[in-house]
């Protein structure tokens, strides 16, 4: 087993991986920019180590953190989720200075993170995926002509986007012309890369996801489901294990399918395999992240396997210790994003000092954060400031306790996201399990947005109603 491992992330990630480590008797290390200082998982690791002054440059940049680790005597490296967590390129690096990396190999990493390099190993492997291009585009018009055949809505996605980004709904040639430069654009900036690949637009999907975990000598199994179809803008903002959507026919064919899609690539470690469900109930493969994804924690909640702490065993050479008829589920687990945005203004970001903060607690509740009573939310970074996962024997119950779990949360001095779940736990659409990946838009009395010409009114009455009062 590793002694020491470095943590090439932060926030409320890092603390996870260094709580983890300190489970196993590992020491942990801990990265840190300026601007994360005094952030939560400095404190909690038992080294950390300054990047300088930039609040990005030193997370990005992968020499860097392997030096790094070998200057501090760590024998693996973690890179959590975001930042470097799915570069080949820190990977590679940390194997050719005798690193373990934890995570699959640089070579899946990279066959998996081409959209279409995936595509074309899924349909060898006999999953099914959706009906698109067979490669990338060559120009403009040839984009036009593959979406003809196709037939609109199509969706126009970057060769290597992630988290939401590089991805377009063209429901015409007009709007695909519109949005080739864009997507390329944003795909070159965010990714380095100008590939962009056209696939059949799904209308009004769920999005269903499967947790795996495979070692290096074969095995690979399951962890079940998970629901991610409330979001926002193709950004996850609630997610659910098991989906209440499925049935247990579909549970073990999306599960048996993820296997498949593991063992066809020669995964390691663990990786989520992203699928679409239409409305007839038939699923196409979408993608496959290969880190550990921030929903990680609802697929534990079910299923009682220590994710994180699989992935150390994993890397480190070790064979799983669970086959897959040993993996049980057990009721349903909600987790919320609780994001620095303000829901009533268009969700606009909201970073300062936070001058109270107190977690929920309770029978079926878990907190993953990295805020404190004090801490200064800087506005370089995820706007995700904590995580609450709640757990109950059935779905109804399980919502139930996520609105008390919400409610007995505290975050003051910025605006957060729990108003606004908490209008999405009292839907009855929502709460009879009945969503799609449509539910926020087109329930825009989710959310009350105030414009900036009604605060503007807001404060003349404030001042006027003052200004009265001084004159009593």
């Amino acid at each position: 087993m590793f002694r020491k491992i470095l943590i090439a992330n932060r926030g409320e990630i890092a603390v996870r991986i260094i709580r983890a480590c300190a489970e196993m008797g590992i020491r942990s290390v801990a990265i840190y920019s300026d601007a994360d200082r005094y952030s939560l998982h400095v404190k909690k690791a038992d080294e950390a180590y300054s990047l300088g002054a930039d609040p990005l440059a030193g997370y990005l940049n992968v020499y860097r953190i392997v030096n790094l680790a070998m200057a501090t005597g760590c024998d693996a490296i973690h890179p959590g989720y975001g930042f470097l967590s799915e570069n080949p390129e820190l990977a590679e690096a940390a194997r050719k200075r005798g690193i373990a990396f934890i995570g699959p190999t640089p070579e899946v990493i990279r066959q998996m993170g081409d959209k279409t390099e995936a595509r074309f190993a899924m349909q060898r492997a006999g999953v099914p995926v959706t009906p698109g291009s067979d490669g990338n585009m060559d120009s403009e018009e040839h984009a036009l002509e593959v979406a003809e055949e196709l037939g609109y809505p199509v969706m126009l996605k970057a060769t290597s986007g992630g988290g939401g980004r590089g991805i377009r709904r063209c429901d015409s040639a007009k709007e695909l012309r519109q949005n080739y430069e864009r997507v390329i654009s944003e795909a070159t900036k965010a990714f380095g890369r100008a590939e962009v690949f056209l696939e059949k637009a799904i209308v009004n999907p769920r999005h269903i996801e499967v947790q795996v975990l495979a070692d290096e000598h074969g095995n690979a199994i399951h962890l079940y489901e998970r629901d991610c179809s409330i979001q926002r803008r193709n950004q996850k903002l609630i997610e659910i294990a098991p989906s209440p959507q499925l049935d247990e026919a579909q549970r073990q064919y999306i599960g048996g399918l993820a296997v498949i899609a593991a063992k066809a690539v020669g995964y390691t470690n663990a990786g989520t395999v992203e699928f679409l469900m239409d409305h007839r109930g038939l699923f196409f493969f979408m993608e496959m992240n290969t880190r550990v994804q921030v929903e990680h924690t609802v697929s534990e909640t079910i299923t009682g396997v220590d994710i994180v702490e699989e992935q150390i065993r994993i890397a480190a050479g070790m064979r799983l210790r669970f086959r897959q008829d040993e993996i049980q589920r057990r009721g349903f687990a909600i987790q919320f994003r609780i994001n620095a945005e303000d829901p009533k203004n268009n969700f606009l970001p909201s970073f300062g000092r936070i001058s109270r903060y107190y977690a929920p607690g309770g029978p079926g509740v878990r907190t993953d954060a990295a805020i404190y009573t004090g801490y200064t939310v800087p506005p370089y970074y995820d706007s995700m400031l904590a995580k609450v996962i709640v757990w109950a024997l059935t779905w109804e119950d399980a919502v139930k306790r996520g609105e008390r779990a919400l409610r007995d949360m505290g975050v003051f001095g910025i605006r957060t996201t729990i108003p606004f779940y908490l209008s999405i736990l009292r839907n009855e659409e929502f709460r009879s399990g009945g969503f799609n990946t449509s539910f926020i838009e087109t329930h825009p009395e989710l959310v009350n947005y105030t414009s900036m010409r009604r605060r503007e009114d807001l404060a003349a009455v404030l001042a006027a109603a003052l200004a009265a009062h001084a004159g009593l």
